[in-house]
């Protein structure tokens, strides 16, 4: 953490809802049971092999 970042106490954090999309639509991580929750913690990021970011794509344009 850094000198110019204030340091909040949890009270004072604002709640932040994570969105996901099945089945075609978005929902709310929060509506999920308990099952689909730990389902979704356990989900890895794909890349496919040999791809580029998209800003090492800008980059290049």
């Amino acid at each position: 953490m850094t000198l110019n970042q204030p340091l909040l106490r949890d009270e004072e954090r604002t709640p932040c809802e994570v969105w996901t999309r099945v089945m075609g639509y978005h929902r709310p991580l929060s509506y999920f049971n308990a099952g689909k929750q730990a389902e979704h913690r356990e989900r890895l990021l794909f890349r496919e092999p040999g791809s580029r970011s998209q800003a090492a794509q800008l980059k290049e344009a």
